[in-house]
């Protein structure tokens, strides 16, 4: 089961229609076309629309499992006295003090330009539970921070 916002289950289902309805269909007319060019031993636009064929249905098939396991969170239900899933997370690095806001989201919603990071995240895994004013130390491939929590409040 993957929990997630109704802004990312939504964005999936318009992702997946997307592929479905628009792209499959165009590489389908793209083989087509292909195929009708002759010998398709050496035919390489016929290979190259095989090929986009192919990632696009495992790319459906893998979207249609993440929205079949899909669990929307009902954000009425969320407090935001403890770092959670949905959890916009304002904190200190206590070794440069650099200030950081990131949005706790689900892996498939993470994008760091966004300030969501994926709850499996190291980050994310030791703020979760925590409370503002905790200090947390987390191991990151640039080595060890400090995080103080300064405040926690829901996106």
């Amino acid at each position: 089961m993957e929990y997630m916002s109704q802004e990312g289950y939504d964005k999936l289902v318009a992702e997946l229609h997307q592929l479905e309805h628009v792209e499959l269909p165009q590489v389908r007319d793209a083989i087509s076309e292909a195929r009708d060019k002759g010998d398709l031993s050496e035919n390489f636009e016929y290979h190259a629309a095989k090929r986009e064929q192919g990632r696009l249905l495992g790319r459906i098939r893998f979207m249609q499992r993440v929205l079949e396991n899909a669990r929307v969170i009902d954000t009425s239900r969320l407090g935001s006295d403890a770092v959670g899933l949905l959890s916009r997370v304002e904190m200190t690095n206590l070794n440069n003090n650099a200030r950081m806001t990131y949005t706790i989201a689900s892996p498939h919603e993470a994008n760091l330009r966004e300030g969501k990071i994926s709850i499996k995240s190291p980050i994310a895994q030791a703020l979760l539970k925590k409370r503002a004013g905790d200090v947390v130390e987390v191991r990151v491939p640039a080595g060890m921070l400090k995080l103080r929590i300064d405040s926690i409040t829901l996106s």
